[in-house]
């Protein structure tokens, strides 16, 4: 029995290739915007002295939901040696959120929690230290553009286990 179609199979193939197309066409635009949000920065520290090293690489990224507030994450690595003392090695990660009260002034947020592992010369007779030492740091900067110069300070603030000389820290962050 032969059965007749208002659509040819070359039409309904046409219209299935287009609807296909047009599909990835909109994924594609929505995902170009979610990126057109996503900005990346980070931080990199290198300090020396007599018998001292320390180099630190800490990349993050944030997605700007709009011009006032921003959320994103954060990796950190350092390594610090002093010759006949210590060697550490301190990996991490921290969430931060940000938010503009004005397009100049910066408030932040940003909980980060590090893994310190310290090892100390033999002749010191001290154990090896492995640990986790959370910060939670609130601050606020003048932002200009890509970069924001402020100050922050550790809620959570532990003269005995953090990494931090102090709660109170300057910074300089930039976005791209």
């Amino acid at each position: 029995m032969v059965t007749y179609s208002f659509i040819s199979k070359k039409t309904r193939l046409v219209f299935l290739t287009l609807f296909i197309s047009s599909n990835i066409l909109i994924a594609q635009q929505q995902s170009s915007e979610f990126w057109d949000h996503v900005r990346f920065g980070g931080g990199i520290g290198l300090s020396f002295g007599d018998g001292y090293f320390s180099g630190t690489i800490a990349p993050s990224s944030i997605y700007e939901f709009d011009d006032n507030l921003a959320l994103g994450f954060g990796l950190n690595a350092t390594f610090n040696k002093q010759t006949n003392v210590y060697k550490s090695t301190i990996l991490g990660g921290s969430l931060i959120g940000l938010f503009s009260v004005i397009p100049e002034l910066q408030l932040s947020a940003e909980f980060e929690e590090l893994n310190v592992n310290r090892t100390y010369d033999v002749n010191l007779n001290l154990d090896k230290e492995n640990y986790w030492v959370p910060a939670l740091f609130v601050g606020a900067g003048y932002r200009n553009g890509n970069v924001t110069f402020g100050v922050r300070y550790d809620i959570l603030y532990d003269a005995d286990k953090s990494i931090y000389a102090d709660p109170w820290a300057p910074f300089v962050r930039f976005y791209f």
